[in-house]
C-alpha cells in the first residue's frame, strides 16, 4: 500500500488531554485509573474516567448532538491545534474531499440509560427531550464531528467493539486509494456508560484492582474512556524526519466466539501477517509491538501465542491498557496515537501496573519505559466475534 501522513493527532483520556500530557504520563510510567465514583456504579473495580466531561458544553448549533460521548469528542477536538489543522486541510482540499471515519462501541447510550430512569410511570414512553438521533445512534459521533469541522464529505462508523477505531484506518486508507476523498479525519471515541461497566462485569472480565495486562496474575480488565483522532492525508514531497506514516493495516474475522478469542491467536496473527505484507516488510523490520492486552487471562494468552508466530519472541513490546484502561471503541485510535508519539520521542512505554510477567507468556515484554530510536512500529486491536485489526506506522526518515 501507498503510506500515507498523519499531517495532525491528538489524545484525549485518563491520562490527561493532548499529547503533552499523554506523554509525559507515558514517560513517567502513570496510571490514570482510579477507583470507580463514576455516576450510580457500585462496582468495586477501577476506572480510567476523564475529568470535566459533564462540564463540557456543546455550542449551541451543536445542541441536537448533547451527551457524554460527543461531549468528551469535542474536548478531544480542541486539543494540540487538531481541529485548525483539519479546517486548513478543508481549505486546501475542499470541505467535500476529507472523509469522517470513526469508531465507537457504545456511543451515546448513557443518555438513553439516563432516560430510562425518566419514563413515563403509566406507560412506559421516554421522555420528550430525549434525541435517540443525536445521542444513542451510533452513527451520531461522525455527524457530530463532521459538524464541528465543516466537513461535507462521506463519514462512516465502524462499531466492531474493541477493533472499532483501528478499522477505520484501513476503510479511510481504501477511500482515499480510490480517489473517493483526498483526505480524512480517523480515530475513535467511547465513553463511560452503565452498560459497559456491568456488561463486562457481568462477564466476569472486569479487574477489581487496575488492571495488569501480561501478570502472572492478571484477572481482568479497566474501562477506560478516551477521544483520539489523526488526520491521514497523502505524504506531500518535503515531509519533516520525524513525520508519521501510516504503513501497513491488515483486518481479519476469525468468528471463532462471541466473546473469547481464538486459543492459538488465529484471527490476531492473519491481521498481522496481512499488514506485514502490506506495508512490505518483514517480521524483522518491527521495533516495538503496541499489544492489545487486555490483561485478562485467555486474551493476553492468544495475542502473546499469535505474536511469537508472526513476530518470534524478541520483539519489544508492551500493553498500555494498565496506563489509560481499556477505552473499548476508542482503543484502536489511542493507541495509535501512543504509537505515533512512540516514533516521534523514541519512547517504548513500559507496561504500567505489571509487576511479574506471566512466563507462558513467550514475548518481550516491556515492564519500564525504554529510549530506543524506532522506526517502525505495530500496533493490535482485537474485538469481540473476532474482529481483528493491525496496524504498522513508521517514522518518514
Amino acid at each position: 500500500m501507498t503510506p500515507l501522513a498523519l499531517t495532525a493527532f491528538t489524545a484525549t483520556s485518563c491520562l490527561g488531554r493532548g499529547l503533552d500530557a499523554t506523554l509525559a504520563a507515558l514517560e513517567a510510567g502513570r496510571t490514570g485509573l482510579v477507583p470507580c465514583a463514576f455516576e450510580t456504579v457500585t462496582l468495586d473495580t477501577h476506572v480510567g474516567e476523564v475529568p470535566g466531561v459533564d462540564a463540557a458544553h456543546l455550542p449551541p448549533e451543536l445542541g441536537e448532538f448533547d451527551c457524554r460521548n460527543n461531549r468528551l469528542a469535542l474536548l478531544g477536538l480542541r486539543q494540540d491545534g487538531f481541529d485548525q489543522a483539519v479546517r486548513a486541510a478543508a481549505g486546501r482540499l475542499g470541505p467535500g474531499r476529507i472523509g469522517v471515519w470513526l469508531g465507537t462501541s457504545t456511543s451515546g447510550i448513557l443518555e438513553t440509560e439516563l432516560a430510562y430512569r425518566r419514563r413515563d410511570p403509566a406507560t412506559g414512553a421516554l421522555p420528550g427531550d430525549f434525541r435517540y438521533r443525536g445521542a444513542h445512534n451510533t452513527f451520531s459521533v461522525a455527524a457530530f464531528v463532521r459538524r464541528a469541522l465543516g466537513l461535507e464529505g462521506p463519514a462512516a462508523v465502524v462499531s466492531s467493539a474493541c477493533s472499532s477505531s483501528a478499522k477505520v484506518f484501513a476503510s479511510a486508507r481504501r477511500a482515499i486509494a480510490a480517489g473517493l476523498v483526498d483526505a480524512a479525519v480517523v480515530g475513535g471515541v467511547d465513553s463511560l456508560c452503565l452498560t459497559t461497566l456491568y456488561g463486562f462485569h457481568s462477564l466476569q472480565l472486569v479487574a477489581r484492582n487496575p488492571c495488569r495486562p501480561f501478570d502472572v496474575a492478571r484477572d481482568g480488565l479497566s474501562i477506560g474512556e478516551a477521544a483520539a483522532f489523526a488526520l491521514l492525508e497523502r505524504p506531500g514531497n518535503s515531509l519533516a524526519a520525524d513525520s508519521v506514516l501510516l504503513l501497513g493495516t491488515g483486518e481479519s474475522s476469525d468468528a471463532w466466539h462471541m466473546s473469547a478469542p481464538h486459543p492459538e491467536g488465529r484471527g490476531a496473527g492473519a491481521a498481522m501477517t496481512e499488514a506485514l505484507v502490506a506495508a512490505g516488510l518483514t517480521a524483522g523490520d518491527i521495533d516495538y509491538i503496541n499489544f492489545h492486552g487486555t490483561g485478562t487471562p485467555s486474551n493476553d494468552a492468544a495475542e502473546a501465542r499469535a505474536v511469537a508466530a508472526v513476530l518470534g519472541e524478541r520483539v519489544p513490546g508492551s500493553s498500555t491498557k494498565g496506563a489509560t484502561g481499556h477505552t473499548l471503541g476508542a482503543a484502536g485510535g489511542l493507541e495509535a496515537v501512543i504509537c505515533a508519539l512512540a516514533l516521534r520521542h523514541g519512547l517504548m512505554p513500559g507496561g504500567v501496573n505489571t509487576s511479574a510477567v506471566d512466563p507462558e507468556l513467550r514475548v518481550s515484554y516491556l515492564r519500564d519505559s525504554r529510549r530506543a530510536r524506532l522506526g517502525r512500529v505495530m500496533s493490535n486491536s482485537f474485538g469481540f466475534g473476532g474482529s481483528n485489526c493491525s496496524l504498522i506506522f513508521g517514522r518518514a526518515g
